[in-house]
């Protein structure tokens, strides 16, 4: 199942609206036969890529599967004919399906004798390369991750407004290989106009990668023509708002959508109650200053503080990588 997982993350932001899903196929000897995630829209889902890898050698085996197998015809036709056709004696999957009209996959294939086992790995799964997609079945919504980097003592940049860089760039290649899979990418106009962000998706030698989020610029003043991240490198929607709510509504057909930016962007998003993850890059620097990650969330006393719990923590070269998801 980790191996699957793997190919999960691997195509990960390529697969939208479909979910990212990895499969792996083991011959009868229980040895790696074929393994596969889905392709973008219109291609074959992981589990007929993981077939077409393992060819003969899928008969009498298992299928590992990330999700639940699909039993409808949508683009493609259904995963669980596949499985059927190609003579496979059980199927293990991690989280069952939780669209209705793809659900039921599970049943089909038992009654048509394969052994089924659901719920291996079902927590590494949801946590980790389905976790957008399910908050989105689940809500309609996309799921929103407020992204940051800080000093150790809580400071987004120095007393002057310097800021390049507090993280290591371990840190920031990670940043980078996290915007390539998100689908879009949120900032304000006070970002754009201190900071001039390009706000694209980089390869460790500094080209694009191939994959751009949306680039999401939020609030009323106007942004000048010739800010980078209205360039060509990526797409780019304004949206003349200081309503958070307003922004998920207009991001709606999105899945992974990163919220990246100033401390006061990030304090309206928390204070609206619209983040559902939390990604700190904290570093071993002191800064002191007036300046901190994030404004006024609306906490007067300790007795009404947010509270989140950690659900991840990472060290990334020097630095470390929290995850923080809603109590």
């Amino acid at each position: 199942m980790r191996l699957a997982i793997e190919q999960a993350e691997r195509v990960k932001g390529s697969t939208y609206p479909n979910p990212p899903v990895g499969a792996v196929i083991l011959d009868a000897d229980g040895q790696v036969a074929g393994v596969g995630g889905t392709q973008p829209p219109g291609g074959p889902h992981a589990e007929v890529m993981a077939l077409r890898d393992a060819g003969h050698r899928a008969a009498g085996g298992t299928a590992v599967v990330t999700l639940e197998p699909c039993n409808h015809h949508g683009r493609t036709p259904p995963c669980v004919d596949a499985l059927v056709a190609a003579g496979v004696s059980r199927v293990v999957y991690a989280v069952g399906d939780p669209n209705p009209v793809a659900a039921g996959g599970s049943a089909r294939m038992a009654d048509a004798g394969i052994e089924v086992t659901a719920g291996v790995l079902a927590d590494e799964v949801s946590r980790g390369p389905l976790r957008e997609w399910l908050h989105k079945q689940r809500t309609g919504l996309p799921h929103v991750t407020w992204k940051f980097a800080t000093s150790v003592d809580g400071r987004s940049a120095a007393a002057d407004g310097s800021s390049q860089w507090i993280t290591s760039e371990a840190a920031r290649a990670d940043v980078h290989r996290r915007r390539a899979v998100a689908e879009a990418i949120v900032v304000g106009t006070g970002t754009v106009f201190f900071d001039d962000p390009a706000l694209t998706a980089r390869l460790p030698d500094g080209t694009l990668a191939d994959r751009q989020p949306l680039r999401v610029v939020v609030g009323e003043r106007e942004v000048s023509s010739d800010s980078k991240v209205l360039n060509d490198d990526s797409r780019t929607m304004v949206i003349r708002t200081h309503d958070p709510h307003e922004v998920i509504r207009s991001l709606a057909d999105r899945t992974d959508v990163l919220v990246e930016g100033g401390p006061t962007l990030a304090g309206a998003f928390l204070r609206a109650g619209v983040v559902n993850r939390i990604l700190a890059y904290v570093a071993p620097i002191l800064l002191g200053g007036p300046i901190t990650a994030v404004d006024d969330v609306g906490v007067l006393s300790i007795a009404h503080a947010q509270r989140w719990r950690f659900d991840g923590i990472e060290a990334i070269g020097p630095d470390v990588l929290l995850s923080l998801v809603p109590n």
